[in-house]
């Protein structure tokens, strides 16, 4: 494994939050990482010794591939630059805004030979893992009703985020995860209702605000993902309940599980808390990984661009459902 990611050359596009996360692993796999940002990027390198790129330009013609951490309306163009100079892309979650412009780049990634891999990190953290190898394993028959729930102090008291045409909302910015989780462990989607209290008004989210989603899948199954945006403080807390012909799997994160939130230095109790592992491996560190080893040709990772896709098409559809208010059926239109 040591040799597959030697000589590592990263190039990290975007300084924010997330990106301190991204940086401890990809220093953990021992990459050289050179970081290109309209803001903030002099501060990451000095803090952990990085390379700068003056320009997005200079970063493509440094790197081996992009590791793209900037704001989700940035992912479509820095994906497609990036894909146009024949680069492998890692792209945090969602993918892109929309379910047009996600199409989008994963065609252009084929056209282009590269891979696209969207850091949907819930797959590798290690309670979501074993339920889903559980449910591949049969080890609670066949899935009938799957239960989600995620919720996180609102990032939305400031900035960016309460413009849903920028941040996507509650659903697209945090129930993702889960609507991914659901199609991992359930099968393909069929129909997608979605209902949000309070709604969303000319194009601008409630600060404090809980969506919920029903998804019947082709197998019979249904998933139910509940998404809140709470209270400056409301503690980060993940957790499903999956119940099967013959069994049941549950988990709810807590003080007990190795999983705790931390805010960034300097952060205040109103931005998003960021899971991270308190022992063991981080999850982040672990995805990386996998996500390098698949863009050297080694196993294809558990999670690829269709899977960010389907992500971004269902919940685009949750959107299209709550304004419409009816049940969108999706005619195979997610993977």
């Amino acid at each position: 494994m040591a040799e597959q990611l030697a000589d590592l050359r990263v190039g990290l596009i975007g300084a924010g939050n997330i990106a301190h996360v991204h940086v401890a692993a990809w220093k953990a796999l021992g990459a050289r990482i050179v970081v290109y940002s309209v803001e903030g990027a002099e501060s990451l390198a000095e803090q952990y010794g990085l390379e700068v790129a003056p320009s997005l330009d200079a970063l493509l013609a440094e790197v081996e591939f992009v590791d793209i951490v900037t704001p989700s309306p940035t992912h479509k163009e820095l994906a497609l630059a990036a894909i146009a100079a024949g680069k492998d892309v890692i792209c945090e979650k969602p993918l892109t805004l929309t379910a047009a412009d996600s199409h989008e780049v994963l065609a252009a990634a084929e056209a282009a030979g590269v891979k696209v891999y969207p850091a949907h990190v819930v797959r590798y953290f290690p309670e979501y893992k074993a339920a889903y190898d559980a449910v591949q394993g049969g080890r609670i028959g066949a899935v009938a009703v799957a239960r989600f729930f995620r919720q996180a102090s609102s990032p939305a008291g400031a900035g960016w985020y309460r413009d849903v045409a920028r941040s996507g909302g509650v659903i697209m910015d945090l129930m993702v995860h889960d609507l991914d989780q659901a199609q991992w462990l359930c099968g393909k989607v069929t129909s997608v209702y979605a209902v949000q209290n309070p709604p969303t008004v000319d194009g601008i989210s409630p600060v404090n605000v809980s969506a919920h989603v029903t998804l019947t899948h082709e197998s019979g199954a249904i998933s139910l993902c509940r998404a809140t945006w709470g209270v400056p403080g409301t503690p980060f807390r993940t957790g499903f309940h999956v119940a099967g012909a013959s069994g049941v799997l549950k988990h709810t994160s807590g003080v007990d599980t190795g999983f705790v939130e931390e805010l960034q230095k300097e952060a205040n109790a109103a931005e998003l808390l960021i899971p991270a592992a308190a022992r063991g491996e981080s999850p982040y560190l672990t995805q990386l990984r996998e996500l390098a080893i698949g863009l050297r040709g080694g196993p294809e990772p558990r999670v690829l661009g269709v899977d960010g896709v389907a992500a971004v098409d269902l919940a685009e559809a949750a959107r299209l459902s709550m304004e419409s208010g009816k049940t969108i059926e999706l005619n195979g239109a997610v993977a």
